[in-house]
């Protein structure tokens, strides 16, 4: 039996020298092969990258994962899959680095269902993905959780075969029921009404100071989701806006049930039909949480509030 093409290792790094070190030697042995790669940390980290790579940067695609993959849900599709995509038929490389010291408990759920469900998206792809994660930094859980989302494990002596992998673990794990707001403003909508649920979040995020693009932006998330409720939701579904941690929460919940574990996740050719709608709001959010059973889902989209 022929080895699975995708590799998908964690590495637990210790300081800033030996994350350069291992990282500019996994970007520097694809360089010597003439594979494409990629990397997408946080900004702090890449800036130490770039500048260990010298004139190797120039081969590199550099990414602030900050920004790129402030939302977890659209790392897949606008990250790593944007970038694979684009190299069809020899191997690639990639860093991904979506989970940090800093990180919101809230953020955190959606990075580490993100890092599970990569071993989906990617299975049979000659790509490798090298995740690292800080071991000083980060909580113990978090490296724990780690080691279910990779079949590979690194550090700076010596990789091993995870023995807690159980990526669909982590994915059920942190799909939670979502904490109550204390204040809010809702609208129950169907057919007839899609078009007020729209209004009602322009409108709150007018008052926030939300406008132009990202005015539109929310307007646009309102009008998938609430759409998607009407096509697999039941028909209709609930609307709820409120401030949290600075941020406008647009929640949509209805009757419906995901199944599919990459919905929103998968690029879609625009020369094919096709709902993609939950992949328009993890593209446009600052952050989606999601929570979805048997009769009920539930989708949040955050949008940061101008400062």
């Amino acid at each position: 039996m022929l080895a699975e093409p995708f590799v998908h290792p964690a590495l637990f790094y210790r300081g800033d020298r030996e994350y350069v070190a291992a990282t500019t030697a996994f970007v520097r042995a694809g360089l010597a092969l003439g594979e494409p790669v990629a990397v997408a940390v946080p900004a702090a980290n890449l800036a130490l990258i770039e500048a260990a790579l010298g004139d190797d940067a120039k081969s590199v695609q550099l990414l602030d994962m900050q920004e790129a993959g402030r939302n977890p849900g659209r790392i897949i599709p606008a990250v790593l899959r944007d970038f694979a995509d684009r190299h069809p038929g020899g191997h690639v490389r990639i860093i991904g680095e979506p989970i940090w010291a800093g990180r919101t408990d809230t953020e955190y759920g959606a990075a580490a269902q993100h890092e599970a469900l990569i071993n989906w998206s990617f299975a049979g792809r000659r790509v490798t993905i090298l995740c690292p994660y800080d071991a000083v930094r980060l909580a113990p859980e978090v490296i724990d959780e780690a080691a279910r989302t990779h079949p590979v494990l690194r550090d700076a002596t010596r990789e091993w075969p995870s023995a807690d992998y159980a990526p669909e673990l982590v994915v059920s794990g942190h799909n939670l029921a979502l904490g109550e707001p204390a204040e809010f403003v809702s609208l129950r909508f169907d057919r007839t009404n899609l078009s007020e649920a729209r209004s009602l979040a322009a409108g709150q995020a007018a008052l926030m100071g939300f406008s132009g693009d990202r005015l539109d932006d929310i307007r646009l998330t309102v009008a998938e989701l609430g759409a998607n409720s009407l096509d697999h939701g039941g028909g209709s579904g609930t609307v709820r806006i409120w401030v949290e941690d600075g941020r406008m929460v647009c929640e949509v919940s209805d009757s419906g049930h995901i199944t599919d574990l990459l919905a929103g996740r998968r690029p879609v050719d625009p020369r094919h039909a096709g709902s993609r709608g939950l992949l328009i709001v993890n593209l446009l959010s600052d952050l989606v949480r999601v929570h979805t059973r048997v009769g009920a889902t539930t989708i949040r989209a955050y949008f940061d509030i101008p400062s």
